[in-house]
């Protein structure tokens, strides 16, 4: 087994965008982008963990790993350790939970990620990009501060803060973070076992339950921001973005 796992939390029901998983992008399913972008990474095997049978069967079709999980599951990351228990027997070294909304997600960029984590700098890896003025004052994007500038591909600093809402931070180390994280398998079971945090609830950002407690986050610069997909306004960007030229 490879000391690798990308698992792809997946579910129908969205508050935003209904149905989301399923909706078509160049006639293929929004899932199906991201599980292929998550095999293109090349860095170990791939679920698609769900409690919805249509999103398992659309995976199963094209000859790919689907686990149906329990329905009640608060967080994504819930949501994949029950995969990496059920699965994969709690073996892999790293695991990533990688969303199945972004599907022009750079395969490399999951790839970069695995080989920092590698260093065994930290408990958690995830991404940000630069994040626009207008950005800033949008709740939809989640920001990050982090302990230093990054601005180059493959550098990284330690996560200080994650937030919605504009404030201010007082400093110029802010970023549109992206919703990709790389766990230690130690660090898994361990965020897995704590409570959920104050922070976590009022902002419903699960990552802060690890800052919280803490658990070490460093964050990697990427170029190119891929887009998520929450809203019919953003599913027809990404039909542009992605058109089949």
């Amino acid at each position: 087994m490879s000391n690798t796992a990308v698992i792809i939390p997946s579910r129908l029901k969205a508050e935003r965008l209904p149905n989301k998983p399923l909706k078509l992008i160049n006639k293929k399913e929004m899932i199906l982008h991201v599980y292929e972008t998550a095999i293109k990474a090349k860095i170990g095997e791939v679920f698609v963990a769900t409690p919805d049978r249509e999103i398992a069967d659309i995976i199963e079709s094209h000859g790919g790993k689907a686990t149906i999980t329990n329905k009640n599951h608060q967080t994504g990351t819930d949501r994949i350790f029950e995969v990496f228990q059920k699965e994969l027997k709690s073996e892999p070294e790293f695991i990533v939970n990688l969303q199945g909304d972004m599907p022009n997600l750079n395969p490399l960029v999951i790839h970069n990620l695995i080989e920092h984590m590698k260093k065994k700098t930290c408990d958690i890896g995830t991404l940000a990009s630069e994040l626009s003025n207008l950005e800033l004052n949008d709740p939809n994007v989640v920001k990050v501060i982090t302990s230093k500038n990054i601005e180059k591909e493959k550098e990284f600093s330690s996560a200080l803060d994650f937030f919605r809402a504009s404030k201010n931070s007082g400093t110029n180390s802010v970023y549109h973070h992206i919703g990709i994280y790389a766990f230690t398998n130690k660090a898994l079971i361990r965020y897995v076992s704590l409570k959920r945090s104050k922070l976590e609830i009022e902002r419903k950002l699960e990552q802060l339950r690890a800052l919280e407690n803490q658990m070490k986050i460093e964050v990697g610069y990427i170029k190119d921001c891929p887009l998520s997909v929450d809203t019919e306004k953003d599913l027809e960007e990404i039909k542009k973005i992605m058109q089949i030229k």
